[in-house]
């Protein structure tokens, strides 16, 4: 079945979202940017569809590539700032309780640009300069104590029953923090009263658990339109009980707000085969599970494919014993309905917090000299998969293997764990005593005297006690910015983390006895959470020496190149530099290589890979082919964030990145940032 538009070379030069008929094919276009034929057959509805940037990641694969080439490896390093634009929401009108993540990716399409704050403001923009058109506001409670306060955008839909142009022919769906999804009309910026009430669903209401604070359960990704369905996951907070906030991810209908469909990764139907692998009498009451991420949509297959978490709490599974499936899956659902077609589970009872946290990719590989439609999809272990996209069957063979078991009272480990994907891993998967880095002599013999007082059997080492070390930690391997793939060269770029973290379950009577010397809230340092329903308290912490360096070797994050056509890494170089790791608690000398890093990449035709990301607040350009850094650019705050870029009316092409930070080691600034080469002269 073909199913990307840039394989087809064949573009219609048709901008309405009615349906269309063109020789014996029937075109259905009101999926953004593409139409689909009768036979499931995708093509790019307009020239603006390959210009544009109308979803998330590009196109609704969420593969992240431009085809614009205008700007290239020859003339990257002349990009200057086209236009900057600011949120506002610096402004003491806007102060919040605790701090904001500005990580959205603005959409263009049809010459505006769309974009969301964390108080889920939506703007529209002039996107040749920076110009706003209008705003909604949905007058978040900015007293709310929210965890992860970002929103990372809207998703758009064109109405093919509606007459073009007029109102809410063309909507904007936003799913704020606050966790409500509103359609709005992307002429005016107003709701659209005809979905939901008054333009709203509330996302909260008929959850299997309720949520018992506000932040326990959110919304930071953009919604995705596929089939006319809205589909929507959610954020839980983790490690707050066992019975956290159910992780259910839902389709409503785009133009009524109807709920279509409910899928619970936490299976509670005893006739589906995956019930039986949550064992215990508490294990179906198990919350979270959740798909935070990005999804990915096949308008051909009317299919969404969503990832999935780690079901309550993360890192003790005592009262979910078994396998737990559709837990730290990929999940092909079908849109229209809900069904589940097929699941690929990367993590089996996971205690460590591995997320799919990164947005599944779709692609086409050649196997065995035949081009197939392909899932990527990276994980926090540093693995990257590659499933056949009608089955989820591995395209390339995966390695299952014997991994530790608990030495922790209750706790049942899953015996086996996926080694290998059939990729080489994207990051290290282990560590040796004489590997352990440190920048002096005392820091070495420091890290060197943790390492044998902590718990240690190589990967997939459980947590314990006494303290475990986890290689990959819980912000990777590879994280929530994704993937972006080359489709001229079948190369997948994906940005790593190489820090390893220690994890220590502490007898609850014993944390009781420390309470008060504890901080909490820090995904990155040191978080102290209550699991309450568990025998323990977690302690989560970087594996640093006495003086805050780490004790996991250089580079600290790294941007990784795979050819999926030799399964070899391309290469692999440093993301980022130690300028700004001391904000988050890690202390090293200038110039070490590599950096924490939380954003995603994308590619051009013109042969680069775009990427923010890293704590040093840097903007970059890399050469695909070998990984040369090619451009940088300091930004006011990190671009903890997906780049985008598109050809503006005016013949240049764009390159935007948030630049907002999150109020913590990345910053802050309200700013949205524009780059272009000069224009020419007169």
């Amino acid at each position: 079945m073909i199913s990307r538009p840039l394989r087809i070379g064949l573009v219609f030069l048709t901008t309405a979202c009615a349906p269309r008929q063109r020789g014996d094919l029937y075109l259905d276009c009101n999926q953004i940017g593409y139409c689909t034929d009768q036979f499931g057959h995708v093509y790019a509805q307009s020239v603006a569809a390959e210009s544009d940037w109308p979803t998330y990641g590009h196109s609704p694969y969420g593969d992240r590539h431009s085809p614009l080439s205008q700007i290239d490896t020859g003339n990257v390093f002349r990009l200057e700032v086209a236009w900057r634009f600011h949120t506002g929401e610096g402004a003491p009108e806007f102060k919040t309780r605790s701090p904001t993540a500005l990580e959205v990716t603005p959409l263009v399409f049809r010459g505006t640009m769309y974009l969301s704050t964390p108080l889920g403001r939506v703007f529209a923009l002039d996107p040749i300069t920076g110009a706003q058109r209008w705003v909604y506001d949905p007058q978040i409670d900015r007293t709310t104590n929210f965890g992860d306060f970002a929103n990372r955008g809207v998703a758009l839909w064109l109405d093919d029953a509606a007459v073009a142009g007029s109102r809410c022919s063309l909507r904007i769906f936003v799913a704020t923090i606050d966790t409500r999804l509103i359609a709005l009309d992307a002429a005016s910026g107003t709701p659209c009263a005809d979905f939901g009430a008054g333009g709203t669903v509330r996302l909260r209401d008929g959850l299997r658990n309720q949520p018992s604070f506000a932040s326990e359960y959110e919304e930071t990704s953009p919604p995705t339109v596929v089939d006319g369905v809205v589909v929507v996951g959610s954020a839980v907070a983790d490690n707050n009980r066992i019975d956290a906030a159910s992780g259910e991810v839902r389709g409503f209908d785009a133009r009524t707000g109807a709920l279509r469909w409910t899928f619970d990764p936490v299976p509670q139907n005893s006739a589906d085969p995956a019930s039986a692998t949550w064992i215990g009498p508490n294990a179906l009451r198990s919350g979270a599970a959740n798909s935070w991420t990005v999804f990915a949509a096949d308008p051909g297959r009317k299919t969404v494919y969503i990832a999935t978490s780690s079901p309550s709490v993360d890192y003790f599974g005592g009262e979910r014993k078994g396998r737990n499936e559709y837990g730290n899956s990929v999940v092909a659902i079908q849109a229209g309905t809900g069904k589940v077609l097929w699941h690929f589970q990367t993590v089996r009872h996971d205690l460590w917090d591995y997320d799919n946290a990164s947005p599944p990719a779709l692609v086409i590989v050649t196997v065995g000299g035949r081009r197939v439609d392909a899932v990527l999809q990276a994980t926090k272990t540093g693995q990257l998969f590659v499933l056949n996209r009608d089955t989820g069957v591995p395209l390339f063979p995966v390695t299952e293997g014997a991994v530790p078991s608990s030495d922790v009272p209750g706790e049942e480990a899953w015996p086996t764990q996926i080694l290998g994907s059939g990729l080489p891993p994207l990051s290290p998967q282990s560590t040796a005593r004489d590997q352990l880095w440190g920048p002096t002599a005392e820091d070495r013999d420091w890290c060197r005297k943790r390492f044998d007082e902590l718990r240690y059997d190589g990967v997939f080492t459980p947590p314990s006690t006494r303290g475990s070390l986890i290689i990959p930690s819980n912000v990777g391997g590879a994280h929530w910015g994704g993937v972006a793939f080359d489709p001229a060269n079948d190369v997948v770029v994906v940005p790593t983390n190489r820090i390893g973290a220690v994890i220590t379950l502490i007898p609850r009577a014993t944390f009781e006895a420390m309470r008060g010397r504890t901080t909490v809230g820090e995904r990155i340092g040191t978080e102290y959470a209550a699991m309450n329903g568990t025998p323990f308290v977690l302690k989560r912490e970087l594996f640093l020496a006495q003086s805050g360096a780490p004790c996991t070797p250089p580079p600290f994050g790294a941007l990784v190149a795979v050819s999926l056509r030799t399964r070899q890494i391309v290469w692999n170089v440093p993301l980022g530099t130690s300028e700004g790791l001391e904000k988050i608690g890690i202390h090293v000398p200038p110039d070490i290589p590599g950096a924490i890093n939380l954003g995603g990449p994308i590619t051009t035709a013109g042969g680069l890979v775009f990427i923010g990301g890293a704590t040093d607040r840097y903007f970059r350009a890399f050469d695909l082919k070998n990984g040369h850094e090619l451009w940088k650019v300091a930004l006011p705050a990190g671009g903890k964030a997906t780049p985008m870029t598109y050809l503006g009316s005016d013949g240049r092409q764009y390159v935007v990145i948030a630049a907002g930070g999150d109020g913590k080691a990345w910053g802050w600034s309200d700013e949205v940032i524009a780059f272009a080469l000069p224009r020419p002269a007169r």
